[in-house]
């Protein structure tokens, strides 16, 4: 057997610095109370000197010909934006004053109350829980994968872990071991299965076919980084459907090639795996009767859904000239009169409702007809269980919206987001420029702080007012984020769910470490930042829509 070739000196001193790095910094809820500390001082010590930036907002340019005023046009037709004075200087408003510390004790409830991001998760965890907690998700990733072809076993693998996306962590803790398991049964390394399972749930998390809840999750902080600058922007949970629906095939392409060509002829060569380990993967007769009431059951939820938006008169049919009403906080600045809201589809404000009808009928389902489901109390049970796994979100979820109000009151937030913007502006870059800009910024905070959300929540109000002042739709910086907030995935030792791969990883190979799993996985994260960041400027040079009604470049007005 060939000797394991020796790991590059440098690749392992660069692993062993990010992963000491990532260890010294605090979880999240800490990173938040720090965060929100830190802009209690810096709003003190602004106030003190008297800092101030001069509010800007870009509209066309102009250009008068023969006393006629026409939008200036750039040579690829496009209106060119400028920046011009948008009201008064504004300056920082002191937290650690008085008035200040009031406002923070009296809005800390509202605050966690209105932090958008937490109905989203909890109302689409009822029914993805339930779920996953009676059997489903287990049940029908055996089915699809047990029905593929060897030579397919690979593009299905990491195309069932980029749709597993759709139940939120659930692939993490069921497709490793199931992949491994398969590729033992064909004589093929299991550790390749792992890291083409691993690959499709981390480094294809943004991924989807379908909406998923992270959909929900991240556009009403882009929405809220948008209205720094446009108070009536709204952003939909479908803007970048089209986009990521087309990456879930190039995902499942980039991770079969990785897979054939690099992880698995490297593991063939290693061997040495624990034939012992393998187990059944069939399925019994209760469960595919289970499968069978289940896709029923998904059948009546798609007539219910499609139904109440198609009928004309049905609940969801139609457009309605303003978002459904929301009882946010209390504002900081009042406008002088109400924005009004762009017209938009009724349907926009029932996904997350349309997530957990479509994931709680087939569980229902499933739990009755395999019996794992006898009674109300089980139902009430499986709903306790999806609450419990997300109580690390809810933690953090308090801190989060202290830190994301208390920026903005400080009004940090419009000072940054116009400073930042106006250098942007005024250094020109090419918009594919920023966008990989972005990507790589994203990839980096992502190996020190894993959290989608977390990330989002501390990025979008800067970012996304930034870019919008270079002409870059929030729709267009979201997906930038999602490109990059998936890629490294998978060699970040702060992902929540790398034990659970690592516990994988060592029933095949007992003294497999965290190291190794890093070094197996960092091909997926370079061909996949590298060929997926292609793809989302190709995808940008042919002018195609990145979900319904969601522009790729910011026009104000419109």
């Amino acid at each position: 057997m060939p000797e394991a070739p020796a790991k590059p000196k440098l690749l392992d001193r660069a692993l062993t610095t990010i992963e000491w790095l990532g260890n010294k910094l605090p979880d999240p809820i800490f990173l938040f109370l720090g965060a929100t500390l830190l802009i209690m001082v810096l709003s003190a010590v602004g106030a003190s000197m008297d800092w101030s930036v001069q509010p800007v907002k870009p509209q066309a340019a102009i250009t008068v010909i023969d006393g006629v005023a026409t939008p200036t046009l750039d040579p690829s037709g496009k209106p060119v934006l400028e920046l011009v004075p948008n009201g008064t200087p504004i300056g920082p408003r002191n937290l650690i004053t008085s008035d200040g510390i009031y406002w923070l004790v009296a809005n800390m409830v509202r605050n966690f109350i209105n932090f958008a991001p937490l109905g989203v998760v909890l109302v689409s965890m009822f029914g993805i829980g339930l779920a996953e907690k009676v059997g489903l998700f287990g049940a029908a990733m055996r089915y699809f994968a047990a029905i593929v072809p060897g030579k397919a076993l690979t593009p299905m693998i990491v195309f069932l872990g980029v749709m597993s996306n759709t139940a939120s962590d659930a692939g993490y803790i069921i497709l490793p071991p199931l992949a491994a398991a398969l590729y033992l049964a064909l004589g093929r390394p299991p550790l390749a299965g792992i890291a083409a399972a691993f690959a499709g749930v981390a480094g294809g998390f943004s991924a989807n076919l379908l909406i998923a809840s992270t959909d929900a999750l991240v556009a009403p902080l882009t929405e809220r980084g948008a209205r720094v600058l446009d108070a009536n922007y709204t952003v939909l949970p479908t803007c970048n459907w089209y986009f990521l629906a087309g990456s879930t095939f190039l995902v499942t392409l980039m991770g079969w090639f990785v897979t054939a060509k690099i992880v698995e002829p490297r593991l063939v060569k290693l061997g040495g795996f624990d034939v012992s380990a393998a187990e059944s993967q069939s399925l019994s007769d209760l469960e595919r009767k289970g499968l069978r009431w289940a896709l029923g059951a998904i059948a009546v939820a798609a007539v219910i859904i499609t139904a109440s938006i198609a009928i004309p008169g049905a609940p969801l049919s139609g457009n309605m000239p303003a978002p459904a009403p929301t009882f946010g906080p209390i504002p900081v600045d009042p406008p002088a009169t109400p924005p009004t809201a762009a017209a938009q589809p009724r349907w926009s404000q029932a996904i997350v409702p349309y997530i957990l009808i479509g994931f709680l009928l087939p569980g229902l389902a499933y739990g009755i007809a395999t019996g794992s489901i006898r009674k109300t109390t089980d139902v009430t049970k499986a709903f306790v269980h999806s609450m419990a796994t997300m109580a690390p979100i809810i933690a953090m979820a308090f801190f989060a919206a202290q830190f994301i109000e208390c920026f903005r009151f400080s009004r940090l937030d419009a000072m940054l987001a116009n400073a930042g913007g106006k250098a942007l502006v005024a250094a020109d870059l090419p918009k594919p420029l920023l966008l990989v800009a972005v990507v790589m910024l994203v990839m980096v905070i992502n190996i020190l702080m894993s959290s989608m959300s977390a990330k989002w929540t501390a990025l979008a109000a800067i970012l996304v007012p930034m870019l919008m002042m270079a002409g870059i739709s929030p729709e267009l910086t979201q997906a930038a984020y999602r490109v990059g907030d998936s890629v490294t995935n998978i060699v970040t030792p702060l992902n929540s769910y790398i034990i659970v791969i690592l516990a994988a990883v060592q029933r095949y190979r007992k003294d497999a470490g965290i190291g190794n799993l890093i070094a197996m996985m960092l091909p997926y994260s370079v061909v996949f930042f590298i060929v997926w960041t292609l793809f989302l400027l190709g995808w940008v040079a042919l002018e195609l829509p990145l979900g319904p009604k969601a522009p790729l470049w910011y026009t104000p007005g419109q």
